[in-house]
């Protein structure tokens, strides 16, 4: 690592950003301007648009804050008085989906399952079967509570032929694997500026089926995270925010989806999150730790490793690889002990083989 940026994060985000793209927030920008809202907002949401596969169905809404205010903006602003929401719980961040639900006072229920549990399309099939009054279904692609990648195109394919409404978060997700949203049935996708798109944190994003973000008028329960608003001003003011754009993190977005492009999109960059993947799983393997999921459950964005059977300090474990470089997360897993390495951001097959080295020298849990 150089001297501005001591360690790698191996984290499901922030993650670890190119040099160009924290470059790129040495300008300042004026939001009046049209070389910021032409030329680097309506650019960010024609580009996140082309993304989809569809642009001519799909438009994208920018919305200040965390990834978690835009899954909040998004169910309060498409949930009206009159609907029903089903939501996939199946790690820490379904449950924060049905955390938004209960402090909105949303009509929802829960399709709860085991942490390491994908959601099956045959139950929620039998769920939405059972309960007509259902109107929407939420449900994350990738839990990164534990890596569990759950079958998108094959829940999207059951709701759209219940006619429900599928709202996706596909925060960890979105840019970093394929994703057919016409084959998927969605209607709307929630993502982060500072998840595979390798931007930094500051804003998220909501891809929405057009006709149904039109639906949307009238029905959010906030102000600022009123989702239909900020589309309309964002439409009709030419890239136009509604209240302070985060110019310096959207123009640092801006140059990611450049590399995205350069790198030879999502299925270049999906390929690399993939290799580094399996270069870890394997890797760890051969050094005694397994990984809590199987094989056939996990995604390429982060692995969940069982913590050893002898006795270790996870922060001293943390702290001495921080000193080597890498930065790896905590376990999120109620059932088991666990810690977690993110394969995603700015990093590549042979960082991967380095943090092995790293690790082999630093997990003498005994010393």
């Amino acid at each position: 690592m150089n001297k501005d940026n001591p360690y790698l994060l191996l984290t499901p985000g922030p993650l670890s950003t190119s040099r160009t793209v924290r470059e790129a927030m040495l300008k300042d920008w004026c939001t009046w301007d049209d070389d910021y809202n032409l030329g680097v907002v309506q650019a960010i949401r024609a580009r996140l648009e082309a993304l989809t596969g569809y642009p001519d169905l799909y438009s994208s809404v920018l919305m200040q804050g965390s990834g978690t205010a835009s899954v909040e903006a998004c169910l309060g602003s498409v949930i009206g008085q009159n609907h029903k929401l089903l939501i996939v719980d199946n790690g820490a961040y379904g449950a924060r989906m049905v955390e938004i639900a209960r402090r909105l006072n949303l009509l929802h229920r829960v399709y709860h399952l085991d942490e390491c549990q994908p959601a099956d399309p045959q139950e929620l099939a039998r769920l939405l079967a059972e309960d007509d009054t259902i109107s929407h279904v939420a449900m994350v692609h990738c839990e990164t509570t534990t890596g569990l990648l759950n079958p998108l195109e094959a829940v999207g394919r059951v709701v759209q032929q219940a006619r429900r409404c599928f709202i996706v978060d596909a925060m960890s997700s979105f840019g970093g694997i394929p994703i057919d949203f016409q084959r998927a049935g969605i209607d709307f996708l929630i993502s982060s500026a500072n998840k595979c798109i390798q931007g930094v944190p500051g804003f998220g994003l909501v891809l929405a089926r057009r006709s149904r973000l039109l639906a949307c008028e009238g029905l959010a329960r906030s102000l600022s995270l009123d989702l239909f608003d900020q589309w309309r001003v964002m439409e009709q003011g030419g890239g136009k925010w509604r209240f302070t754009s985060p110019t310096h993190v959207v123009r640092a977005f801006y140059q990611a989806l450049l590399e995205l492009e350069q790198e030879g999109g999502v299925t270049a960059r999906h390929a690399r999150y993939c290799e580094n993947q399996r270069r870890l799983v394997a890797g760890m393997a051969a050094l005694g730790f397994q990984p809590l999921l199987a094989a056939a459950k996990m995604s390429p964005i982060i692995t969940a490793f069982l913590a050893p059977t002898a006795p270790y300090d996870f922060k001293r474990f943390y702290e001495r690889l921080k000193g080597a470089g890498f930065v790896i997360y905590p376990g999120k897993v109620s059932q088991a002990d666990c810690f977690r390495i993110g394969n995603i951001g700015e990093v590549y097959p042979a960082d991967i083989d380095r943090l092995l080295v790293a690790v082999a020298a630093n997990c003498d849990w005994q010393a």
